[in-house]
């Protein structure tokens, strides 16, 4: 088993560049950092290329001495390409997707998808992806101006998530052009004189559901396309929700 404690070695550096989009797509890999992350994505059969963990870690489970692609780092090493304060010293290199051509026309469309327009919070993205999950829908649709789907923070809020249901990065117009060109119906999230309430809608059984940036909402572009604008009726004082919150709300509000 190999074994690497130096930061100056080229594998770290390589690593270290995984925190980047820019290392991402150049490596054509991302990292996985913690050991629940790392067990979803080997539950779900996704293709890890290398597992990287520390001496300590590694006498927890001596078993992973098995894994085919193994390395022994040290705990400054963990510590440099991890993105958490206490990394727990264990990591996965996960080889990339390769995108596909015609990936929009092979989408599952007999269950609702998300589509998330310039979300700019690796939380909100988190929350919003494991909401879907846990709602049962096809997938979500990162769009432009969206935190890049394998950004650190964004993995780990996830969650595991991202392995239960699918991701694209996509232009959402175009998206939205091949859910009308399948008769789904696309719903925006942005509240003006046009919108209705969302308990209002009877939804079928796949839609589209447009979610906005934190601060400006949705594109006027994609609100053009939208078949309905929808809102949630506050009761109380405030002036808004959070848009996690109100993502959740419309997704089991909407898909039964």
């Amino acid at each position: 088993m190999e074994k690497i404690n130096s930061l100056q070695n080229v594998h770290v550096k390589a690593w270290k560049k995984l925190q980047t989009k820019k290392g991402r797509k150049q490596q054509g890999m991302y990292l996985l950092d913690g050991w629940h992350l790392v067990n979803e994505a080997v539950k779900a059969h996704i293709p890890v290329k290398t597992l990287l963990i520390t001496e300590k870690q590694l006498a927890t489970d001596p078993d992973l001495t098995k894994f085919p692609a193994l390395i022994e780092i040290s705990e400054e090493v963990a510590a440099h390409i991890s993105a958490t304060v206490t990394p727990q010293g264990v990591f996965a290199l996960v080889v990339l997707p390769a995108a596909e051509d015609d990936e929009l026309a092979k989408l599952d469309l007999t269950r609702p998808w998300l589509l998330l327009d310039n979300v700019q919070d690796p939380g909100n993205i988190g929350t919003m992806v494991r909401t879907a999950d846990a709602a049962g829908f096809a997938g979500v649709a990162f769009g432009q101006g969206t935190v890049d789907v394998h950004q650190p923070k964004v993995e780990r809020a996830m969650q595991g998530s991202q392995f239960h249901l699918h991701l694209i990065s996509t232009d959402l117009t175009t998206l939205v052009e091949r859910l009308h060109a399948d008769n789904v119906p696309v719903y925006g999230s942005e509240l003006n004189p046009e919108a209705v309430q969302y308990q209002d809608v009877d939804a079928p059984a796949a839609f589209g559901l447009v979610m906005g940036n934190e601060g400006n909402g949705m594109s006027k572009t994609l609100l053009a396309q939208t078949d309905q604008n929808l809102y949630i009726p506050i009761k109380g004082r405030a002036e808004s929700l959070n848009v996690a919150v109100a993502a959740g709300i419309l997704m089991f509000g909407l898909y039964h």
